[in-house]
């Protein structure tokens, strides 16, 4: 049996790695200045988005895939394959995954509500993707290993502009006047599908940085070496390098994947956001 494995654009992975494991991404819509834009990497891009609101547009907003559209998709995809396992975003977030039930109905296809986003979804696809490159055919294997790796997905980020989760409804106005005054950078947990504000670290962006990854690090067999994400809205390579350093200090990782984030993610949460995502043992 063919097993395709999809997810929606909430999910950050690069571009090549898609391509090469054959993973399809079912695109959110952004709406920005009056017009909406499918999330897929072309008719829209994170750098769009922030020359537009840094030349006064309205932060963009996003909608979730409806019905019609996911069964369209569904039905596309099992022309060549036997079955689909599809992850959505977490469904505390978005009606993605109520949608992506609802069209399913009737047919071969397998919905994980990932309780996740960004690359929290992105290491649960590749789980799916190892089990089925490795020879696995039952797509509720699949989805029962995935499901059991859902409360071990360890995702959480350092947000460096909260007028984005504010406008997008996800922090208060209180949250962000105090953190701009004590020039605090709050690490944003995901727990129980949704989010938290957990430690809050002060001084410059890449002083922040550096605590927030030896925070999350302090301790090295708290996750699995598999594999790690360094995922971000676009530091610099010189950034991205001294994070990877701290990182191949503090753990050992069999892979340590670099991930710039898509639109959807990326309209959430603004410029020079940072995670390091990973499954806990």
């Amino acid at each position: 049996m063919k097993i395709r494995i999809m997810t929606d654009s909430t999910c950050d992975l690069s571009p090549a790695y898609l391509q090469a494991h054959d993973v399809t991404v079912i695109p959110l819509t952004v709406n920005l200045d009056g017009k909406s834009y499918a999330d897929d990497g072309v008719a829209i891009t994170p750098d769009h988005i922030f020359e537009a609101v840094a030349g006064g547009s309205e932060l963009p907003k996003t909608s979730a895939i409806n019905v019609e559209d996911y069964r369209t998709r569904f039905t596309e995809a099992l022309k060549t394959c036997d079955a689909v396992v599809h992850f959505a975003i977490s469904s505390e977030f978005s009606s993605c995954h109520a949608n992506a039930v609802a069209a399913a109905k009737g047919l071969p296809v397998y919905c994980v509500d990932s309780r996740n986003l960004s690359s929290g979804i992105g290491l649960l696809v590749a789980e799916a993707v190892d089990m089925v490159e490795a020879g696995c055919e039952d797509p509720r294997a699949v989805v029962e290993h995935c499901t059991a790796l859902i409360d071990k997905v360890d995702c959480s980020f350092i947000i460096n502009r909260l007028d984005y989760l504010y406008k997008g409804g996800r922090c208060s106005m209180v949250a962000v006047l105090g953190a701009n005054m004590l020039h605090l950078k709050p690490c944003i947990e995901v727990v129980n599908g949704g989010m938290i504000v957990g430690r809050k670290f002060r001084g410059s962006y890449d002083r922040c940085v550096k605590q927030y990854v030896e925070d999350r690090l302090h301790d090295p067999d708290a996750l699995n070496g598999k594999r790690i994400c360094i995922t971000h809205t676009g530091l610099s390579e010189k950034q991205i390098a001294a994070i990877r350093a701290l990182v191949e200090a503090r753990g050992h990782f069999d892979e340590i994947w670099e991930i710039r984030a898509g639109s959807t993610i990326s309209c959430h949460c603004g410029e020079n956001t940072f995670g390091l995502i990973g499954l806990r043992k």
